[in-house]
């Protein structure tokens, strides 16, 4: 008998070991594994010796491959197929319910991913009306965008995004809380004449460090370009300067302070 005859008869009685690999979506190699350990073996045969998978064969491949979906391991499986019916029921039971749960843990993963794009298109998960009640009324909502825009294709944006996704309009009045605390502190800090350099300014610019360090991981490096673009940014500049005349300059003096006592030199200081 030719291979062409054989390929005939195997789509009569049953289906060559390639045809079976492919209607189950396994490979041959799969196939002969299975074979060579006992799990699933070809229980046809053609007129030439060719083994084959019968309808029947190929229902206990796709049994197989439902319990490899869940993990459980080969040997296992053996002893699952070939136990009593009653056993059987029970066990795919079982099987059914850890299935369950297991859509309900991806669909909730595929919830918070769902939040981290929104987040990283957006920037933050609350309407502009939710943004102005938690910020102040100063806030601009468009500010959030224009961030996006400077900076959306950094790692820091990444970093900053998959933190806002999982944050409650609750999480970002806390946030809010401690900016404004640190901002009063800063504020009367320079009213006082605290000097860069001093115990206290080195306190309140790695306060300030950390806040920064609430949105992405931020080095006293990165924090001196913070502390440049404070003074060079007008807008940046006036919010600091609206707190308290010279803030934005004594801000970024007192970081540039504290970064030296940290080993980095803010003259050349780069954004990493």
């Amino acid at each position: 008998m030719t291979r062409r005859q054989a390929a005939g008869t195997a789509a009569t009685d049953g289906l060559t070991v390639g045809a079976a690999a492919s209607r189950a979506g396994v490979t041959v190699r799969t196939l002969h594994h299975w074979d060579a350990i006992g799990l699933v073996r070809p229980s046809a045969r053609t007129a030439a010796g060719y083994r084959l998978y019968t309808a029947t064969d190929i229902a206990r491949i796709h049994r197989v491959l439902v319990y490899r979906e869940l993990d459980v391991p080969l040997d296992r499986i053996a002893a699952l197929l070939d136990a009593p019916a009653a056993d059987a029921t029970e066990s795919l039971l079982r099987q059914r319910d850890r299935l369950r749960e297991r859509i309900v843990r991806l669909e909730r993963m595929a919830e918070a991913l769902d939040r981290m794009v929104e987040a990283r298109n957006t920037g933050i998960l609350l309407s502009p009306e939710e943004q102005v009640a938690i910020f102040g009324a100063q806030w601009r909502p468009s500010w959030v965008a224009e961030a996006r825009e400077r900076w959306g294709d950094t790692s820091q944006w990444a970093q900053y995004a998959e933190r806002a996704a999982g944050r409650t309009a609750e999480d970002w009045r806390l946030v809010t809380g401690t900016v404004e605390a640190l901002n009063a502190d800063l504020a009367t800090a320079r009213r006082a004449g605290v000097r860069p350099g001093s115990d206290e300014a080195n306190t309140l610019a790695e306060r300030h460090r950390a806040s920064m360090g609430t949105y992405f991981d931020c080095t006293h490096s990165m924090q001196v370009c913070l502390g440049r673009m404070f003074t060079t940014d007008p807008e940046f500049a006036a919010y600091y300067d609206d707190l308290e005349p010279g803030l934005a300059t004594w801000l970024r003096d007192i970081i540039d302070a504290n970064a030296r006592a940290n080993g980095v030199d803010p003259e050349s200081a780069t954004w990493s």
